[in-house]
Formats: C-alpha cells, sequence, structure tokens
C-alpha cells in the first residue's frame, strides 16, 4: 500500500461547468490516517474522498493487456470522466480493491500539492468503434458493458473511454468457460435431486441457483424453483413464505449456505473453520468470501418484471430520462405470479393481497445491496454475483437483464454508504439446461429449495407459504418452510451467539435486528429514493406486521 501522509490538506478550487470554482476542501487526515494504516479498505476510501471532495467516481470494469498468464479480471477508476491505472486481479474484488489503490497513489500526491485533478475533454463522448480482430496476445479478459463509454446494445460490444494515465484498448469479449461449466453443474445437481425425487419433477419448469467458483471447480450451493408468491395476508409470525419464485427461494437457500458456513467460521475446531467459505477482513472488521471463491447467479428463464422489456423497445443506451421511462422498465409487483408495473392500476383493486417486488427487480436491489439480506451484514461484507447466466431457449437476448440490472441504478454508487456500490455483474446467455420442461397442464404453484449440505429438498405450496405434507423435508408439524423469516431469525441468533455479539442478541424482534444493520439501511433507503427520483416509480412497503416478531 502506498505511504501517505496524514498531515491535514487542502485540495485546491477547481472551475466548475458554469465558469466560477468549487469550493477548496480539507482532505479528512483522519482518514488518510485510516487508509494509510491499514484500517481502512482502498474502495471504501476513494468513495470516502469522492463524498468530500464532491468529485465523480465509478469503479468500472475494463480488460487486461499484455502479456499476462492465466485468466484475470480488470478494473480501473473514472474519477470526473477521466480513467485512471488499471488494477487486476484474480477476481472482482481483489481488482476493484487494487484500481483504488492504482488511483489513491495517483490522486493524493495531486491533491497534497495543491493541484486540480485532471478533466475529461469537452464535448459529447466517444463514438463507438467497430468489432476488430485482436490476437490472442492481446486479449485476456474482456466484459461487454452496457451503458457509459459503450456501444449500443446488441451485436458485438466493444469498449471505448478517455485515458490520462494508461492506454485503453478496445478489444472483444473473450469466451467465458464459467458459461459452459455452470449450467453443466446446475444440471448435474438438479438431475441427482429430481432422480432421487422423480413425484416432484413438474417443480423444475423454473429453475435459479448459485454456483460458487474456486480452484476446485463449480459447485451448486443453492436452488430454488418456482413461479408464484402466496395468496395469503401478511401474518405476524414470520412463519409464511411471501414469495416462491424460483430466483427469491434460491437467494434464501444460499442465505441458509452462508449461515452454515458462518457456524463454520466461529467454530472452535480449526479444521472446521478452514472449511468455511469466509475469511476475515481485518480492514472493515467483516468477514467476506475467501479471495478464491466467486459467485453466480443461473435462472433458466428471464426474471419477471423489467428483465423481459421486449426486444423492439427502443432506449439511449447512455441516459435514461424520466420521461423515457414506461411501463416495461419500471418497477413491478407480482399477485399470485401475475406481473404488474407499479404505474398500473389493475393491481390496486387487489390491494388488500399481499404483494411482493417482481424478481427483476428484487436481482437489481440484491446487485447493490448485497445477496445476503440485512441480517447477515452483521457479520459479513456484502455478497454479489459475478455473473447471472440465463439459459432459457426462447431468450433471444438479455438486453432487459442489463437495464433492469446494471442501468437502472447507474451513477448510485457515490451515494452509497461504506462496503456497498453497484456491482455490475457480466450478463449473458449460456447453454439450456434442458430441451424438455414440464408442459403448463403439468406445472403447479409448488415450490422445490435445496442448499448444499441438505439431506433432502423442501417442498412448498407457493400459494399457501407453507411445506406440503408430502415434502421429504418437514420442519415441524406447523409445516413452515425452512426459508421462512422465523427460519431465519434462529439461525442469525445462534450464528450471533457462537460470534459473542450481545449487542445483536438484545433485538427483541425480527424487525429490530434487521433495522440495527444501519449501513444496510441506509443503502436500501439510498436505492429505494434513486430509482423513484429516477422515474421507475416507488418500492412497494410490505406492511411492518409481517416483521413484528421473536423468537
Amino acid at each position: 500500500m502506498s505511504q501517505i501522509h496524514s498531515s491535514s490538506f487542502h485540495a485546491a478550487e477547481k472551475p466548475n461547468k458554469a465558469g466560477g470554482s468549487m469550493k477548496a476542501k480539507a482532505l479528512p487526515a483522519s482518514l488518510m490516517e485510516r487508509y494509510r494504516n491499514g484500517e481502512t479498505h482502498a474502495v471504501s476510501a476513494l468513495y470516502q474522498l469522492s463524498q468530500v471532495l464532491q468529485f465523480q467516481l465509478e469503479l468500472k470494469e475494463t480488460v487486461t493487456t499484455g502479456s499476462i498468464p492465466g485468466l484475470f479480471f480488470a478494473f480501473c477508476a473514472m474519477i470526473d470522466g477521466v480513467e485512471y491505472k488499471t488494477g487486476m486481479g484474480v477476481n472482482k474484488k481483489e481488482a476493484r480493491a487494487k484500481a483504488a489503490e492504482l488511483a489513491l497513489e495517483d490522486l493524493v500526491p495531486t491533491l497534497e500539492n495543491n493541484s486540480l485533478l485532471p478533466e475529461a475533454p469537452e464535448g459529447p463522448p466517444p463514438l463507438p468503434v467497430k468489432y476488430r480482430e485482436t490476437s490472442s496476445n492481446e486479449v485476456h479478459r474482456g466484459r461487454a458493458t452496457y451503458g457509459k463509454n459503450s456501444s449500443s446494445f446488441g451485436g458485438a460490444l466493444v469498449k471505448v473511454g478517455i485515458s490520462a494515465k494508461c492506454p485503453f484498448q478496445t478489444v472483444p469479449e473473450r469466451k467465458n468457460p464459467v458459461n459452459e461449466q455452470v449450467p453443466q453443474a446446475v444440471r448435474e445437481q438438479l438431475g441427482r435431486l429430481m432422480d432421487s425425487y422423480p413425484e416432484f419433477s413438474a417443480c423444475s419448469s423454473t429453475v435459479a441457483a448459485f454456483v460458487t467458483q474456486s480452484p476446485s471447480g463449480c459447485e451448486v450451493v443453492a436452488i430454488g424453483t418456482g413461479d408464484v408468491n402466496t395468496k395469503e395476508n401478511a401474518t405476524p409470525n414470520g412463519r409464511v413464505l411471501h414469495d416462491s419464485h424460483a430466483v427469491v427461494s434460491a437467494r434464501r437457500s444460499l442465505m441458509r449456505f452462508l449461515y452454515r458456513h458462518l457456524l463454520l467460521f466461529f467454530n472452535k475446531t480449526s479444521s472446521l473453520k478452514e472449511k468455511s467459505v469466509f475469511q476475515q477482513d481485518y480492514s472493515t472488521k467483516l468477514l467476506s468470501l475467501k479471495s478464491n471463491i466467486s459467485l453466480h447467479l443461473f435462472m433458466n428463464q428471464l426474471p419477471k418484471g423489467a428483465a423481459q422489456v421486449p426486444s423492439n423497445l427502443r432506449l439511449n443506451p447512455l441516459s435514461i430520462s424520466a420521461w423515457e421511462v414506461n411501463n416495461q422498465i419500471s418497477l413491478h409487483v407480482t399477485l399470485e405470479g401475475e406481473v404488474f408495473s407499479v404505474f398500473s392500476s389493475c393491481f390496486s383493486l387487489s390491494s388488500c393481497r399481499l404483494l411482493s417486488m417482481a424478481a427483476s427487480d428484487k436481482v437489481t436491489q440484491w446487485q447493490v445491496l448485497g445477496f445476503q439480506g440485512a441480517l447477515l451484514s452483521h457479520f459479513i461484507e456484502p455478497v454479489y454475483v459475478s455473473s447471472i447466466l440465463i439459459g432459457d431457449l426462447s431468450c433471444g437476448d438479455v438486453r432487459g437483464l442489463e437495464i433492469a440490472v446494471n442501468q437502472r441504478v447507474d451513477g448510485i454508487t457515490s451515494r452509497l454508504p461504506m462496503y456497498y456500490c453497484v456491482c455490475r455483474a457480466h450478463i449473458s446467455l449460456v447453454p439450456a439446461m434442458t430441451s424438455d420442461s414440464p408442459s403448463p397442464a403439468q406445472r403447479s404453484s409448488l415450490s422445490l429449495n435445496w442448499s448444499e449440505g441438505d439431506i433432502s429438498v423442501e417442498v412448498v405450496d407457493g400459494l399457501e407459504g407453507r411445506t406440503v405434507n408430502e415434502s421429504p423435508f418437514k420442519s415441524g408439524p406447523a409445516l413452515a418452510s425452512r426459508l421462512c423469516k422465523a427460519a431465519m431469525l434462529s439461525r442469525f441468533n445462534l450464528v450471533a451467539k457462537e460470534a459473542h455479539r450481545e449487542d445483536l442478541l438484545s433485538a427483541v424482534s425480527y424487525r429490530e435486528a434487521k433495522m440495527m444493520a444501519k449501513p444496510y439501511q441506509e443503502a436500501k433507503s439510498v436505492l429505494k429514493s434513486y430509482l423513484a427520483q429516477q422515474g421507475y416509480g416507488s418500492w412497494l412497503v410490505k406492511p411492518p406486521l409481517s416483521d413484528h416478531f421473536s423468537m
């Protein structure tokens, strides 16, 4: 890490676009000292500086260049439109951290000398360039990016940009082996489950799964199926599943996986602790996924809502203004499996029934707040997926998913609290799991869930929100699902006890435990406000009754 002086110093005045100047501000000496001592992560330090000095910051995925062996991720910092040196790593977290360190190495001495930050040239953004062939020794890692400094939707996407520190080459995206390995792993794991429980084969029409990738290969750690949400009203005991769509069930199964590995980490037996996917991040005092582990999300269908935007919808890829927003890319809600825009009046007559945000919007939220949720954020850093893979034979492109997950939240990162950011997942079409999914007549309201380490699957009636009597796994006579809020609170209390977090054990209700996660709640509030300000509509507020319960 570079040596940064801890004495207080000021940024020089910088002319603004209107010809005036921005007021000089003192760089926070305490922040620089914490960063120099390794107490503050480079990414957090850079974002905090952007808030204090009011410059625009984006950590953008780019490409590696030169003769670099192996497969690497690459990121660079964009500050006021100027691109800084490229940082590389074996995963996205490491690459972002290196990019932030390199930017700070250049940025801080500049500000110490009362110099102005470099500015991007005036005028419109660079024009997209056409695809060109590049020799294999020039290309090492690429990503198709929609939005700022990228070509328009469709076709072969290449990156263009402004560089103050290093050349920015336009290269095609390299074929990613994960695109084949992940669907194959999901296909094999789901096949094993269906072979064991063929009577529930109709549950597999809509599938989502989380897969970890490590040096040992790809491993499916959570699976969920389903296509409906409950017809029941909110209950005060936390024992009814409100949403049983595949990606929601898979995500809650992922949370069970994370709780299980937290218990391994806090175990006093070193051999068990080593099996945990977590490591201690001393700069944040939280746990994080081990640096050689990445997480991927597979879905065999586009999630409901904005991700299913029609291919012929025309948008400006560099800017979506409020007046361009329509029912297709707005926030959506689901009612018993049906989808409605929040601007639609169709669901207002059913307002007495329990509504859920559409799956597309939930994935958008998770890519900003993390897939771990509020309770787990007491222990771990936000957990993001590196890629979202769609294995759907009927899907022609993933343009709508790009808009929903990435483009709708462009520009929000600088407003988020420490640890949180917009993690732009690599989104692509991949081979479908199978061509013979159950027919509509075979499909039902049943939802299946499984997590790594489970002996058997659990089958839930999505309309009722409870486990069915025929389910291989049942938690008890009340038929409450192992994915319900009450079950999550029980796991949370168990981990808090093992981690000796007496402050968390003092929470008297599920809601209080969630609200104690202040950075997470702040990030959630920022996200909801941002989406509303951008014209996408208001996030649905569920009745607080459903969270006011205790164990």
